[in-house]
């Protein structure tokens, strides 16, 4: 996420966006460096942190995930990285707590007075070793983000069932308008779709289904995750998705589910902002993707989205420390919520919900979530593997079960 979200490719059409002079520029006590990947969120708690703090200016960059994980790791090693930068819970990609934090990079962060407020889905990811390094400051979730004009237009409503879905996904075809928005050719979007359909088939039937891949008691090639990939190509076969998805960016992607040219985008619900940027008058609303003719079997995947850490040889700690507790304040973490259509992390921020994270938030409260599938993964090459595998499928040049043997392999490897 998966934050938010999350994570490398081979190829990107992420945009670098540079503000007040980059990371790199000169510091002194009132300049802090940042790097963050919260496009279009980042930049309104910047100015509040700014106007709390006088005299003080932040220097920082935004940049796709994918762009971004390949030069913090670059920078870190280099000891050209700036003082606070984009983190992301668990171990499954190249800029988690366990990577970063194992490496020496990440300052720790467990004495900080909001630690001890972090619920338990929160903590067990932002820690490495028993101490905390990740301020996280958003809880994400997964689904279909429909456009409620492109839906009224035509003529149709959100499926609560798997059959419903590829129904839906049909009549959409056949009215010039295709269901989802999909944009895999910055790969880190391969998962997104698979991840609503894993959560319901293999963890609706097995929440412990993480402590058994972990015991060698089962895998992905023998467990319901070769049903989870069927279904996602199925969805294909189906018309689910716009032409040439592996020829399309997720801010091409966002453009046709803003606009209407299709009916949504299955995404986090961080994408809500950025459909509302480019359609400030459209109305959005995330909604659970079945993947079985029993609504009540539906469970979406939602986690601790991306946070930020400290560089362990930041050359402002003391400023860095400062934004991250305003980050993690109940003015950053609303910020954040309101810009990026998220909920706070902490309790009590009096964060009014959005409309559109209702459904997201009933599923929260009642316990039908269960976290990133790759947040609990022992290595970054799973969730790689898993990125390149989808696009070979989609490209005609994998099969399903390649894909998930290979998977297999370098979850076997270890950390």
């Amino acid at each position: 996420m998966k934050i938010l979200p999350a994570l490398l490719a081979v190829t990107t059409a992420a945009t670098v966006v540079a503000c007040g002079g980059g990371t790199n520029a000169a510091t002194d006590a009132n300049t802090l460096t940042l790097a963050s990947v919260d496009q279009g969120s980042v930049e309104d708690v910047v100015k509040a942190f700014e106007k709390a703090n006088p005299g003080v200016k932040v220097n920082f960059t935004t940049s796709g995930a994918d762009q971004y994980q390949q030069q913090i790791r670059t920078q870190l090693s280099s000891g050209t990285a700036p003082d606070v930068m984009s983190v992301w819970p668990g171990n499954g990609n190249p800029a988690t707590v366990h990577v970063l934090a194992e490496a020496g990079y990440l300052r720790d962060l467990s004495a900080e007075p909001w630690v001890t407020k972090y619920p338990k889905v929160v903590s067990d990811v932002a820690q490495f070793d028993g101490k905390t390094y990740n301020a996280i400051f958003g809880i994400n979730g997964i689904g279909a983000v429909y456009n409620q004009e492109a839906m009224a237009t035509a003529g149709l409503t959100p499926p609560g069932t798997w059959t419903e879905l590829l129904a839906f996904c049909r009549a959409a075809k056949e009215k010039g308008t295709p269901a989802f928005a999909l944009g895999i050719q910055d790969n880190w979007v391969t998962q997104i779709a698979l991840f609503p359909l894993v959560a319901t088939t293999v963890y609706g039937p097995d929440r412990d289904f993480d402590k058994k891949m972990a015991a060698g008691q089962t895998s992905f090639a023998t467990s319901a995750w070769t049903t989870a990939v069927a279904k996602y190509v199925e969805m294909d076969q189906n018309g689910c998705f716009s032409e040439d998805g592996l020829g399309t960016s997720y801010e091409a992607s966002q453009k046709l589910a803003a606009t209407g040219k299709t009916l949504g985008i299955i995404q986090g619900n961080w994408v809500i902002a950025l459909l509302k940027k480019q359609n400030p008058k459209g109305t959005f609303m995330l909604q659970p993707l079945p993947a079985t003719d029993d609504p009540a079997q539906t469970i979406i995947p939602a986690a601790a989205g991306a946070g930020y850490g400290v560089n362990a040889k930041a050359k402002n700690p003391e400023l860095a420390m400062k934004f991250i507790d305003f980050v993690m304040s109940p003015e950053g973490m609303n910020l954040f919520a309101e810009k990026q259509g998220g909920l706070p992390t902490l309790p009590d921020t009096g964060y009014t919900i959005d409309e559109s994270l209702t459904e997201l938030s009933t599923f929260l409260t009642e316990n039908r979530t269960v976290p990133f599938m790759d947040q609990l993964w022992p290595n970054p090459k799973v969730q790689q593997t898993m990125f390149s595998g989808l696009q070979d499928i989609f490209s005609g040049q994998g099969t399903p079960e390649e894909l998930l043997a290979s998977m297999d392999a370098d979850y076997k490897s270890g950390a």
